[in-house]
């Protein structure tokens, strides 16, 4: 069996699920009149590959510092005959590192071809992937381990015995957690449920202090978990089995968010459901996710876990809502379904206080996720049967389309939007003219820069359609759903998978 790419085997999806009554797009309106503010302009960086045709960041970890280095992985124009069929970008990829207008090419261990930079941290270690040379006798897959970038210096991170280990946050302490294969046989391939590929044994959430991996262990008698986030304070979250029954309604075992500290796995729980899944842990300990609430799936919702407690967050009418994002604040970023699913709605959650924040002008779905302590937020809107995005800020209550503020012929189409930061840079992904999707990076400007577009008034950005025609542009309520559904396991990047 030939050996597989890395990039294409070790995608994750993480289910997030999706409550206000009806007549919100006439409160959108109302809101957009009222806040006719100015938003950022940018200054928009191709980050570029290394001679081949694509670049990405990853979307759900810290690929942006507070300094403005961004990590990620660019192809190169050698081609990767051992690639997968099922990936489209078949070049050799490695790992960069954008810093004051320079891409760096991170490398590889020795004897690997791909790697993939996927969190940094404030002093600017770097945490991923590599290929090390070798071959999982098992799978036939080119092995990777997680790998860290510090001073120049390339350091491949222990499993637990087996072959193959994956980090998906880093903190400044130089603590990195995510999950390592250790060499107890797999035979169902829970393993790979959780992951998202082939995997023989047994995978269980790491904490890396060095080289070697801490066990974080699993709930319950689950075979299986994964780190996904890791705070300042040494504090993990992450995703595990609670048994081996499979469930029929979702083809695995029970699935339950867990947080970590001090030696201690705590179960998160769920809303009623089966599944449950972590998307956000903050350096107060406070877990966000999404929680089936039926055990048949049909609805699923955001939730908050805080010292031991469980709030569900609610929809805006609707049967989904999810939390993609959780501040230091407290305050969360996902979506939600307007009442009868028939609008999907970027939200927020502060306060106690659900805000629908609209969406651009005739999209029918958005999301948000993420946000900074401006009260700056990010998200994607989606036009057609919510499957064209377009990525957004919303600031000073009002959302526009970051394309509308950056310079008109900058060759790039902003599609979608991952991380900002606290000086409101902004990663995301965008399409040349030539169909190729690069890396982005957005810079904020001054007022008085030249070189960018003048941003639309807010109420243009929003929904503004009259109860009279709202009908003949609101998704169907089975569309809203399937949208829910698509959204809430979409790929996001390197880490944990429940995938049915």
């Amino acid at each position: 069996m030939k050996a597989k790419k890395l990039t294409c085997m070790a995608a994750i999806v993480i289910l997030a699920a999706v409550t206000n009554p009806a007549g919100l797009c006439a409160q959108e309106q109302a809101s957009a009149q009222e806040h006719k503010s100015e938003h950022s302009h940018y200054k928009v960086i191709d980050l570029g590959t290394f001679g081949g045709p694509h670049s990405a960041v990853n979307s759900n970890s810290v690929n942006l510092s507070y300094k403005g280095t961004v990590v990620g992985g660019a192809s190169t124009s050698v081609a990767d005959p051992a690639c997968s069929f099922d990936f489209p970008h078949c070049f050799v990829f490695h790992a960069f590192q954008y810093r004051k207008h320079l891409l760096a090419d991170l490398g590889t261990l020795p004897g690997g071809t791909n790697s993939f930079a996927i969190a940094i941290n404030s002093r600017g270690t770097v945490a991923g992937i590599s290929e090390d040379g070798t071959i999982d006798p098992g799978t036939g897959i080119a092995a990777y381990v997680a790998t860290v970038w510090k001073d120049g210096q390339i350091l491949g991170l222990e499993t637990f015995g087996g072959s193959f280990s994956l980090p998906n946050s880093i903190n400044d302490r130089g603590q990195a957690a995510g999950g390592a294969e250790n060499t107890i046989p797999d035979p169902d391939n829970l393993g790979g449920a959780l992951i998202g590929l082939p995997s023989p044994t047994q995978w269980h959430a790491a904490l890396w202090q060095g080289r070697t991996p801490l066990d974080l262990g699993t709930l319950g008698t689950g075979p299986d978990s994964f780190a996904l986030f890791l705070n300042k304070s040494g504090q993990a979250a992450g995703v595990s089995f609670t048994n081996s029954i499979v469930n029929p309604e979702t083809g695995i075992p029970t699935i339950d968010p867990f947080f970590w500290e001090n030696g201690r796995m705590v179960d998160v729980g769920s809303l009623g459901g089966v599944f449950a899944v972590v998307n956000g842990l903050n350096n107060r300990g406070q877990v966000v996710g999404t929680s089936d609430v039926t055990k048949d799936r049909s609805v699923q919702h955001a939730f908050l876990w805080d010292r031991g407690r469980l709030q569900d967050l609610g929809t805006f009418g609707g049967d989904f809502s999810f939390g993609n994002w959780i501040d230091d604040s407290g305050m969360v970023v996902g979506g939600a379904t307007t009442k009868d699913n028939l609008l999907f709605r970027a939200a927020r959650w502060k306060d106690g206080h659900m805000k629908n924040l609209g969406s651009l002008n005739g999209d029918l779905c958005s999301f948000a996720v993420g946000s900074n302590s401006r009260g700056q937020i990010i998200g994607n809107s989606f036009s057609g049967d919510c499957d064209a995005s377009h990525p957004f800020l919303w600031e000073n209550g009002g959302m526009v389309d970051l394309n509308t503020l950056i310079p008109p012929n900058s060759g790039l189409v902003l599609h979608e939007s991952t991380y900002i930061n606290e000086r409101g840079e902004i990663t995301g992904a965008a399409f040349l003219a030539n169909g190729d999707e690069h890396a982005f990076l957005l810079i904020p400007q001054e007022k008085d820069e030249t070189n960018t577009r003048t941003a639309i008034p807010a109420d243009a950005a929003l929904v503004t359609q009259s109860p009279t025609n709202l009908a003949h542009s609101r998704v169907t309520p089975q569309a809203a759903a399937a949208f829910a559904m698509r959204i809430a396991q979409r790929p996001r990047g390197f880490g944990a998978v429940p995938a049915k």
